[in-house]
């Protein structure tokens, strides 16, 4: 197969191959149309601007892709013409700015559908508003305006590069469109692909052309039947738009990409290329290397990430809400998303790393969901995405070290990711980003209102061991405006500020703010300023603890400075009590704070709390953000945490109806068979247990209840022996009821599905496939993993809950608990 595809590329298409596999990793990026450039007008920010800030962090992440789907309907007309406007402009600003940093770029030339989203679209000229998008493959007058804008745009002539797009080298090639719909027969789809093929030769085009075939399974023999170049695909391994932060480990989601129609003639002639990837709805750090590492078993040779965010509206995360990727903003993210680029260029293609949890080693790197760790650790380049203990693997030939947290080589409390980079021996680069918490969910409904992400600039203390710098050496800050001065014991930076800096320990002047390195200059610098203006407490009590043990109680707290104390009262205290026990909240690391709530004040019903943060002699309780403590006279709030107090024996409850969603996720697996879960919410006998009613209808072969399980009771899950649901009046006869855990395995055991009180013994389960859901697109991912090695299931490791219903019908379900 690799054969075939090398000749391919030798006769045809010469710029992919060298004597060494081209491989090409970046990212998405929509600055110059739709919302997000949208929304730097309502910042009234620069846009120029922020694609040079943007472009600096692509390359600090090693990008050397980059793709963008045009909005067709923001540069046309009704008739096909290309419009020289802002967007068209701004393209151009950006193509150029990444060809001085040496990426390169593949255009996919049309969306065919509106600019709006998350807002209304925006009516314009453009042709593709005047058709349906299954439509505007196949009506002769959109056929006609394709024709028209795809010559002229491979003909337009970047002002800023002085090259049309079809002659600049940094452009690789160009995608038709964008997820494309054919409704039509094999024939029709050919025509229209040769067509528009033909439009771009026209315009002068000898580029490769690359089509969608991840689209319309039915007429996929059509596509490899033209003289495409390129094939393109996408993966989103956990689905889309989940409305709020997933849990879980995936990596069992990502461990092959399998495509069904590869045995269609051609396929093997044409290149793979990833327009579109993502682990979305989750802001863990392991999972990118792990879904790279899959694409180069499969072949693919161009991976682009969607999407980046832009820089000035991150924090908000606005422009795709189940996507969230920048470095200032996610900087554990991007770190993993840096090494699976080095995943991309140093794994071979079609080399096969094993089944899951096998494949979370592979060549030189590593990932761990329970670490939420991606690591790189070569001869010479050592990255991670979290704290680590790997030691590096030749520690006197680093050249480059990248990372979030702490390792071996750099101690360091701050959350922002840095870098630093060998420019001689006794000389490095040091550039350190400010630090960045997570403050609301960043997936759940967006608003330029509500910041997702705070930046905040603050000084840490960061410890360095490079045996080539020593104990010893000099810091001398480089970026504009960065005048502090530096004192250094035992390879340890005192007070360290966000900035770029030149580590020596000697004397050398051959390196300065104005020297050039690699694609960059030493004294560039970017990263946002901070939004927080006053104290946030970011919490989530615990939902249920053991009566009369100690109770810890954790806390993120983040402000314009760091606190003077942080006290936690209960519900106890009054300004009229002689007696007003508190407990105070101590600093682990970083912005993270504890504070233990004796066994002896931890009894049966609610516990109830609020946390007051002291700074500069003033106040705020939390969670009402009352400007008082609970001890004022004038005290208001009226908020509290709470955590439900239980006997030491009472059940885990695993699941409790409260409302028609009850966390309780219903899923049919696709292309099985048709089916459908709709739900209703009832209180059915006994009058005060409510239950929710799960109506299957189709033929699928089965339906999936999941929901994640509240670990609070950790040992009390341990020991307990069975699992006990509550069913009410049913049409099916037996259901499957176990736990998916966190190794990714499931098991269940049957379950008669008897109105009242139906318990089943933990001893009981039994180890299934794992049912990848939500399913991931394409559709025609895999649907279930099917693990190669046998693990004794174990309680303490349950992570979801899930019900299996094998046929249509109709299950009534209330509570579920451990016992």
């Amino acid at each position: 197969m690799k054969r075939h595809i090398l000749l391919f590329f030798i006769t045809f298409i010469p710029l992919f191959v060298s004597a060494q596999e081209n491989v090409w990793f970046g990212c998405n990026y929509t600055l110059p149309f739709a919302h997000a450039y949208r929304a730097e007008g309502y910042l009234e920010m620069n846009r120029k601007a922020a694609v040079d800030k943007d472009t600096y962090h692509f390359s600090r992440l090693g990008f050397n892709a980059f793709r963008v789907h045009i909005w067709d309907v923001e540069i046309t007309d009704s008739k096909g013409n290309l419009l020289e406007n802002e967007h068209l402009d701004l393209l151009d600003y950006l193509i150029s700015r990444l060809k001085e940093r040496g990426i390169k770029i593949v255009l996919t030339a049309q969306t065919n559908f509106g600019d709006g989203y998350p807002e209304r679209n925006i009516q314009t000229s453009g042709y593709s508003y005047l058709y349906d998008k299954c439509a505007i493959h196949s009506d002769p007058q959109a056929i006609e305006a394709q024709v028209h804008y795809l010559s002229a745009l491979v003909q337009h002539v970047n002002k800023y590069t002085g090259k049309a797009y079809k002659d600049d080298p940094s452009i690789l090639g160009f995608e038709i469109n964008n997820e494309p719909c054919h409704p039509g027969t094999k024939d029709e789809v050919k025509a229209y692909i040769e067509k528009m093929i033909d439009a771009m030769k026209l315009g002068g085009n000898r580029k490769p052309v690359f089509y969608n075939v991840s689209h319309n399974r039915q007429v996929v023999d059509a596509y490899y039947d033209t003289p495409i170049e390129g094939t393109t695909y996408q993966w989103y391994p956990i689905g889309l738009v989940a409305g709020r932060t997933r849990t879980g480990n995936f990596l069992p989601y990502v461990d092959e990409y399998p495509i069904p129609f590869s045995n269609v003639k051609h396929f093997n002639k044409k290149m793979k290329m990833v327009y579109e990837f993502d682990a979305a709805d989750i802001m863990y750090s392991y999972m990118y290397p792990a879904i790279t590492r899959t694409f180069r078993t499969a072949g693919f040779q161009w991976i682009t990430q969607f999407t980046y965010d832009p820089i000035d509206i991150a924090w908000a995360n606005t422009e795709y809400q189940t996507h969230y990727m920048n470095l200032a903003y996610t900087p554990h993210k991007a770190i993993s998303l840096k090494i699976a680029g080095e995943v991309a260029r140093n794994l071979p293609s079609y080399k096969s790393w094993g089944t899951y949890p096998n494949d979370t080693i592979f060549g030189d790197f590593h990932v761990s969901y329970a670490n939420d760790l991606s690591e790189m650790n070569s001869t010479t380049k050592f990255f991670y995405s979290n704290d680590t203990k790997t030691q590096p693997k030749s520690p006197k030939q680093l050249l480059e070290i990248a990372g979030c947290g702490s390792s071996p080589v750099v101690q360091y409390e701050g959350t922002g990711a840095y870098f630093l980079d060998r420019l001689d021996k006794g000389v490095w680069r040091l550039e350190v980003m400010p630090d960045e918490v997570i403050v609301n969910d960043p997936f759940a409904k967006p608003s330029l209102r509500k910041e997702v992400s705070s930046i905040i600039w603050n000084k840490w203390d960061m410890k360095v061991c490079l045996s080539d710098l020593g104990e010893n050496f000099s810091v001398t800050p480089i970026n504009e405006g960065n005048k502090d001065q530096y004192s250094v014991s035992d390879g340890d930076i005192h007070s360290l500020a966000p900035g770029v800096y030149l580590l020596k320990n000697k004397e050398d002047n051959k390196w300065q703010a104005t020297s050039k390195w690699k694609n960059i200059t030493l004294g560039e610098y970017v990263a946002p300023q901070s939004h927080v203006t006053q104290f946030k407490v970011i919490h989530t009590p615990l939902v249920t603890a053991d009566e009369n043990k100690d109770m810890k109680i954790k806390a993120t707290i983040i402000g314009p400075t760091m606190p003077d104390s942080v006290l936690i009262y209960t519900d106890k205290v009054s300004f009229w009590s002689a007696n007003n026990p508190y407990t105070k909240m101590v600093r682990t690391k970083g912005y993270e704070y504890q504070g233990t709530a004796l066994g002896s004040e931890v009894k049966v019903g609610d516990f109830r709390y609020t946390i007051s943060v002291y700074s500069g002699g003033k106040c705020i309780t939390y969670p009402s953000q009352t400007p008082t403590t609970p001890l004022d006279w004038d005290y208001d709030g009226s908020e509290y945490y709470t955590t439900a107090i239980v006997s030491d024996s009472a059940p885990v409850i695993l699941s409790k109806v409260t409302d028609a969603y009850s966390k309780m996720e219903s899923y049919v697996m696709p292309d099985e068979t048709r089916g459908a879960v709709s739900r209703d919410f009832a209180s059915v006998a006994p009058a005060d247990e409510p239950m929710l009613q799960f109506n299957c209808t189709g033929d699928s072969a089965s339906y999936y209840l999941i929901k994640d399980i509240d670990k609070s009771r950790i040992e009390r899950i341990k020991n307990s022996h069975a699992i006990a649901l509550h069913i009410g009046k049913s049409s099916v006869d037996t259901i499957q009821v176990g736990f998916v855990t966190t190794d990714g395995y499931t098991y269940v055991a049957p379950c008669v599905a008897n109105q009242g009180i139906v318990k089943v013994s933990l001893d009981k389960l039994h180890q299934i496939a794992t049912a990848l859901l939500p399913h991931a697109y394409p559709v025609f991912m895999k649907k279930y993993f099917y693990p190669t090695n046998a693990l004794p299931f174990k309680a303490e490791n349950i992570d979801k809950i899930e019900i299996i219903i094998p046929k249509s019908g109709q299950l009534t379900l209330g509570s579920i608990w451990l016992e």
